[in-house]
């Protein structure tokens, strides 16, 4: 699918709708199960118009990881509800959604804002205590969020390194030239060395 002509269709065709109408065809074309309908809902949906209980239906109902890595991005994070929904999805017993509630901690950590319900020092004991044997999917979140405290908290930089080290997680992971391995160790001290 290309990703360009789907936002280019999307464009030309709601340019000079009204947003409460875009947001209608967002609803619409989210039901119709499609992916590619369900991406394009994504651009049209307006975030602050849909209940958490909504996004939270939708997020469950996404089935490939673009329409995921879509409504987190564009219409959850914009929605007034990501802090709500991060707590909630953060535990959930289906990594994918638990993955969505890591992702939105992360997130918050990047930005400077509070992470949620967890301090900093417990996110590290749980990705200590759990990341080595969680589903891929929630150890690319988890992984980010090691990853994020190690470079913006001097202070815990080196328990993230540590936990990172000793669970080995993405240390072989292909990385292609002049990109950044997503093994934490070398990622903070890529992103610190970039800092100073």
């Amino acid at each position: 699918m290309n990703l360009t002509a789907l936002r280019n269709a999307v464009k030309d065709a709601t340019t000079g709708m009204k947003p409460a109408a875009r947001h209608e065809v967002g609803l619409a074309l989210w039901q119709n199960g499609d992916s590619a309908a369900s991406l394009a809902a994504t651009l049209l949906l307006r975030p602050k118009s849909c209940t958490a209980d909504d996004l939270d239906r939708m997020y469950r109902e996404a089935s490939t990881p673009k329409e995921r890595a879509w409504l987190l991005s564009y219409v959850v994070v914009k929605s007034g509800h990501a802090a709500a929904l991060r707590d909630r999805w953060f535990g959930d017993a289906d990594p994918v959604i638990a993955a969505a509630g890591w992702s939105l901690t992360a997130r918050d950590i990047t930005a400077g804002r509070d992470a949620g319900p967890h301090d900093l020092t417990t996110l590290l004991d749980l990705i200590e205590a759990e990341m080595a044997s969680s589903p891929e999917v929630l150890q690319w979140s988890q992984n980010e969020v090691l990853a994020q405290t190690g470079i913006r908290h001097p202070e815990l930089r080196d328990r993230a390194l540590a936990v990172g080290e000793k669970l080995g997680v993405f240390r072989d992971y292909p990385t292609a030239k002049n990109c950044v391995s997503p093994f934490a160790p070398v990622w903070i001290t890529e992103m610190v060395a970039r800092q100073d």
